[in-house]
C-alpha cells in the first residue's frame, strides 16, 4: 500500500510540474508568469516534505537553487520592449507544447522521482540500514513441567561391580568418596525447566551465510541438552553458544557448512538427540530427478583434540546417501543409509609401567561422566595396582543406520507420516571386547529399531491446529553411543525399551502446548552376576511460542 501511495503522489506531482511547465493561456506579463512559477515551485516541494517525499534539508537546497535563478529573471524581461499590436494593445503570444510532449516530460519526471524514492527509500518510516536486511532472526521458547515415576521394585543405587569389573550405569553403580550413593533409582521426582534459543542467520552474498545462536544450558557438559532447570534461588540462567557456522554453496545442489552447526544428517533421535550440535565441516549434495530426489551427506566431526600428554584425538566420520521418492498427492517415501564410525574413542587397560610413565595415563581412555549418559559397557582401564577407578568404552562404533518414513499429505483428512529407524553397531564385538579387557560379556546388544506413527500437521502452529504421535523404540546397551542419543528416554541414554505418546494443541499463532509420555523399562543388567532392574515413566508438560 506504501508503494501504491507513493506512486499516486508523485503522478499528481509530475502532472502538476508538466502543468506548470506549460504557458499559462490567460494573459499574464511575463514576471508575473515567472512569478507564479517560483509560487508552485514552493508548494510543490513543500507538499514533497508534507507528504514524507522529501526532507527538510533537501527541500531548503532545492530552494537554494532555484531562487538565483528566478529571482534574476524579471530585471531581465523588464529591460525587454513588450511587442503591441496595430491597434496599440499588447500581444501575448502563447507557445504551443504538444499532448505527445507533455506525456513524454510527465513520464520522465515521474521516472526519475520514483527512482530516487526507491533509492533513498523516501516516505518509509520503518526504513532501516541496508545490512539489516540481510539478517534473518528466529527463536522459540519453551516452558516444562516434568514429573518423574521410577519403579519402586528398581535396583536400589550403589551396586558396585559384583562379578567383575565393568558396568553399564556408573552413576547408579558406584558410591561417592563418603560411600553415598551418587543418584536415585526408586524415588519420584518432579521439577520445572525452560528453554530459549535466539538465532541470526546472515546472507553474506548470493553463495554464502553465516549463522549464529544463543540458547540456555544447566552448563556446557551436556551436548544433548539446552534445558535449564528452575530452582536455583532467582540466580540468573547461563547463556552459551549453540551454532556458530559459515554454509558456502556454488550453486542450489551442493552447500559445504563449517563451525558448530545443526545435525547435517537425516535421522531421528535414535541416534542423535534432538537439540545435539556438530562440531566439524560437512558435505551436502541434492540432485532432481524424474519422480523424486537423491541427497548425499559426509563429514567430519572432532570430539577432542590431540594434545600428546594430555588427552589423545577422538573423532567421528559419517556418509550418508538416500532418495526421496515423490508420489501421487504429494506423497513421499523417503530412505536414507547412514554409516557413523567414531576413532579413538575405544579403550584400553593400562599397564602399570604406563602408571609409572605417562602423564595421560587412564585419561586417554577415559569416557568422561561429562559426557556419557547410561547403557554403553564400560569397564576399569586402571592398571591393577591401581586403587583408582576410570571407565572407559569396551567396544568399537561403527553404526550403520537405516532411516524410512512414509509421508501421505491427506489420510482420514490430516497429514500422516509413518517412520521406521533401525541401527546396528558393526563394531560390536564380544570376543574383542574379551581381549581388550578381560572380561566375557554374557549380554549386551549391538542393535535396536523405532516404530513411529505421527497423524496431523509436523508443528501445530495456528490455533485449532493438533497431532498426535505413538512410537516404539528398543535401543541395545552398545547400539550407538550413549552419550548422543535421546536424554528424556529412560532418563537418557542406551540399554531400554518402551513407548512415547505426544499430542500439541495450537492455542494462539505461533504458541502451543504439548504433552508427552515416556515409559522405558531396562534391557540388560546394568553391571555382571547382579540381575538389576530399573524402569521410569516420565510425563512432560510444555508451553510453546516462536518468533
Amino acid at each position: 500500500m506504501k508503494k501504491i501511495g507513493l506512486n499516486l503522489k508523485v503522478s499528481a506531482l509530475a502532472l502538476a510540474l508538466g502543468a506548470a511547465s506549460s504557458p499559462v493561456v490567460q494573459a499574464q506579463t511575463a514576471a508575473e508568469e515567472l512569478q507564479q512559477l517560483r509560487a508552485t515551485t514552493q508548494v510543490l516541494i513543500n507538499t514533497l516534505v508534507e507528504s514524507g517525499l522529501l526532507n527538510r534539508e533537501k527541500a531548503a537546497a532545492m530552494m537554494r537553487q532555484v531562487q538565483p535563478n528566478v529571482a534574476s529573471a524579471p530585471n531581465q524581461i523588464a529591460t525587454t520592449t513588450p511587442e503591441t499590436g496595430v491597434d496599440g494593445k499588447r500581444v501575448v503570444r502563447v507557445p504551443f507544447v504538444p499532448e505527445s510532449v507533455r506525456r513524454e516530460m510527465r513520464e520522465q519526471i515521474k521516472g526519475e522521482v520514483l527512482s530516487q524514492a526507491k533509492a533513498e527509500r523516501w516516505g518509509q518510516p520503518d526504513a532501516y540500514p541496508d545490512w539489516l536486511s540481510r539478517l534473518t532472526f528466529e527463536g522459540d521458547i519453551r516452558a516444562r513441567a516434568e514429573t518423574a515415576s521410577l519403579g519402586q521394585d528398581n535396583t536400589a543405587p550403589g551396586f558396585g561391580f559384583r562379578g567383575g569389573q565393568y558396568t553399564r550405569a556408573a552413576d547408579l553403580a558406584l558410591n561417592n568418596t563418603g560411600g553415598l550413593p551418587n543418584s536415585n533409582t526408586q524415588e519420584d521426582f518432579d521439577r520445572t525447566r525452560v528453554r530459549a534459543r535466539l538465532g541470526v542467520v546472515a546472507k553474506v552474498n548470493e553463495q554464502v551465510t553465516s549463522g549464529v545462536r544463543l540458547t540456555t544450558g544447566s552448563s556446557t557438559g551436556s551436548p544433548t541438552s539446552t534445558n535449564q532447570t528452575m530452582g536455583q534461588s532467582f540466580n540468573k540462567y547461563a547463556v552459551v553458544l549453540d551454532r556458530a557456522y559459515v554454509q558456502v554453496k556454488p550453486d542450489a545442489s551442493l552447500g559445504v557448512t563449517a563451525g558448530r552447526m545443526a545435525n547435517p544428517f537425516y535421522s531421528t533421535d535414535l541416534v542423535y538427540a534432538d537439540d545435539l550440535g556438530f562440531e566439524g565441516i560437512a558435505v551436502a549434495a541434492q540432485e532432481k530427478w524424474i519422480g523424486g530426489e537423491g541427497f548425499a551427506a559426509v563429514g567430519y566431526f572432532p570430539l577432542t583434540e590431540n594434545r600428546p600428554g594430555t588427552s589423545a584425538s577422538r573423532s567421528m566420520v559419517g556418509v550418508q546417501l538416500g532418495n526421496a521418492f515423490k508420489m501421487a498427492n504429494r506423497d513421499e517415501l523417503k530412505l536414507g543409509l547412514s554409516l557413523y564410525t567414531y576413532q579413538g574413542i575405544t579403550a584400553s587397560r593400562e599397564t602399570e609401567e604406563a602408571r609409572l610413565t605417562r602423564p595421560d595415563y587412564a585419561v586417554r581412555y577415559e569416557y568422561s561422566s561429562a559426557l556419557r549418559q547410561r547403557g554403553n559397557t564400560l569397564f576399569r582401564v586402571n592398571s591393577q595396582l591401581d586403587t583408582a577407578t576410570n571407565l572407559g568404552l569396551a567396544s568399537e562404533f561403527k553404526i550403520l543406520n537405516l532411516t524410512t518414513s512414509l509421508s501421505l499429505n491427506n489420510l482420514l483428512g490430516q497429514p500422516v507420516v509413518l517412520t521406521a529407524d533401525f541401527v546396528k553397531n558393526l563394531g560390536f564385538d564380544k570376543k574383542k571386547i574379551k581381549a581388550r579387557t578381560g572380561y566375557e560379556l554374557a549380554d549386551g546388544k549391538d542393535s535396536g529399531y523405532m516404530l513411529r506413527t505421527a497423524f496431523g500437521p509436523a508443528q501445530a502452529y495456528q490455533p485449532g491446529q493438533w497431532n498426535a504421535s505413538l512410537a516404539y523404540r528398543y535401543l541395545g546397551s552398545d547400539a550407538v553411543l550413549d552419550a548422543f542419543t535421546n536424554s528424556d528416554f529412560g532418563l537418557g541414554g542406551t540399554n531400554n525399551k518402551g513407548w512415547v505418546l505426544q499430542t500439541s494443541y495450537g492455542l494462539y499463532k505461533n504458541t502451543w502446548a504439548s504433552a508427552r509420555w515416556l515409559s522405558a523399562n531396562q534391557i540388560d543388567s546394568f553391571a555382571p552376576g547382579n540381575i538389576t532392574k530399573f524402569s521410569s515413566d516420565i510425563l512432560q508438560l510444555d508451553l510453546n511460542a516462536r518468533f
